[in-house]
């Protein structure tokens, strides 16, 4: 099954608090529920394993069940309200489509 790893930066003048909060009362709670995800988690990067500052703040992962079905599951309305409340808060994400080796 693939997952979807995003990387991810706040944009300019957003908190750490406010993307957290939608993180975990909006982004979360929702994606979760989606019939085509397993499991959607966010993580905060804490610096490289070297102690060097890491690229990115946040790292998402969904583990999708079906590709096609997240496809229409994120055209619903209630998916555009969450992805656009996401892009007013991260700047330039990487949406990575992955599979399993």
């Amino acid at each position: 099954m693939p997952k979807i790893i995003v990387l991810f930066n706040l944009k300019s003048g957003v908190t750490v608090a406010d993307y957290e909060k939608f993180a975990r009362e909006t982004d979360l709670p929702i994606v979760n529920q989606l019939p085509s995800v397993n499991r959607f988690e966010v993580l905060r990067a804490t610096g490289l394993l070297n102690g060097a500052a890491a690229p990115y703040q946040y790292i998402e992962i969904i583990d999708v069940k079906d590709l096609g079905q997240l496809g229409q599951d994120v055209a619903t309305e209630q998916m555009r309200g969450v992805s656009s409340a996401f892009r007013a808060l991260a700047d330039s994400p990487q949406f990575i489509v992955t599979e399993q080796v």
